[in-house]
């Protein structure tokens, strides 16, 4: 018999043992009772209690903690939209007991606070003002939640919008409507471009028609001051004029049928191309000058018995560069 109450006793001991000690872990509070009544509040380490009498209610965590709440809301431009709330929180080690007895279920509580703010704030924006404005929104969260919980022993750390997401078709137009306006930017862009293009190209026209004009007008200078010399020559060496004009004529009709034969690809034909020809171009050209010469005299005649003096005419040098506005090439 005395070997039967002896393991008993053992192991009723053991059990008595474990009874009394438990521990309770760092960021933690025990909440003990004794026959259901609230006897105290243990923190972290080794505890005592007594066994059968005093139990271990429950345990709170004090560390901080996250809730998401996704609530579903329509703007004040009847979009609806969903947003994804973040509350942080942490009991407060001096409410323990009001967490733990006033609370059933705390994330249901802070759930239905964090709808009620939303669903009261969201609808009073369009939907571009709630991603502009959603840290106003979490403020607003936080503010009310604080004065809710705050008897409850819960402490709000902060508030996030964390997502804001709007009905796909709603996400769609949106993208649509900032295609269009980074397209607008770009079809203003090219434009301008394209006008720079035709203002330059433009310029540079009237440039290279400015210079050409002026090749050609130094061109024919040098030719006639060439003819005038090569006259003076040939008078010099008992060649009359008439004669010289005629030499000349033939020699430049020769050096254009050599110029032409020495291009193979040339389209050019000269008609007529003999040098007869060409005497009798030189022919036609002094009798056009000696009757215009004519002409020019009678009618200074006549002038004088009128009384009209001839005016003076005057001689404008050509400009060595002009200058274009750029207003003139504007598209």
């Amino acid at each position: 018999m005395e070997l039967f109450i002896l393991p008993v006793i053992v192991v009723i001991g053991i059990f008595l043992l474990f009874s009394v000690f438990f521990t309770v872990k760092q960021q933690t509070s025990a909440i003990i009772e004794r026959f259901g009544r609230f006897t105290s509040i243990r923190n972290s380490g080794l505890q005592l209690k007594v066994p059968l009498i005093d139990k271990v209610a429950g345990r709170i965590n004090l560390k901080i903690q996250q809730l998401d709440v996704i609530v579903e809301t329509k703007t004040k431009d009847d979009v609806f939209v969903r947003l994804k709330i973040s509350v942080q929180f942490q009991v407060r080690r001096e409410k323990v007991y009001d967490a733990f007895y006033r609370l059933q279920n705390p994330h249901d509580q802070i759930t239905a606070y964090v709808f009620d703010v939303v669903r009261a704030e969201v609808p009073k924006m369009k939907l571009d003002y709630v991603f502009e404005k959603k840290d106003d929104i979490a403020i607003a969260v936080k503010r009310e939640l604080n004065e809710a919980m705050m008897d409850y022993g819960y402490d709000i750390i902060k508030t996030l919008v964390t997502d804001i997401d709007p009905d796909v078709q709603v996400k769609a137009a949106m993208n649509r409507i900032n295609a269009s306006e980074r397209e607008k930017t770009a079809a203003e862009y090219e434009a301008e471009a394209e006008r720079i293009k035709i203002v330059a190209k433009a310029r540079a026209e009237a440039e290279s028609k400015r210079l050409q004009g002026q090749g050609i007008a130094d061109q024919r200078r040098e030719i006639a001051r060439g003819l005038e010399e090569s006259v003076d020559v040939l008078n010099n060496v008992g060649i009359n004029s008439q004669e010289a004009s005629a030499l000349i004529v033939v020699t430049q009709h020769y050096d254009t049928l050599q110029s032409i034969g020495e291009h193979t690809n040339s389209n050019l034909i000269l008609l007529p191309n003999s040098p007869q020809a060409g005497s009798d171009m030189l022919n036609n050209m002094i009798a056009s000058f000696t009757a215009s010469a004519r002409i020019g005299e009678e009618m200074k005649k006549e002038n004088k018995n009128k009384g009209i003096e001839p005016k003076p005419r005057k001689r404008i040098p050509p400009t060595e560069e002009s200058n274009y506005d750029d207003d003139n090439f504007d598209s």
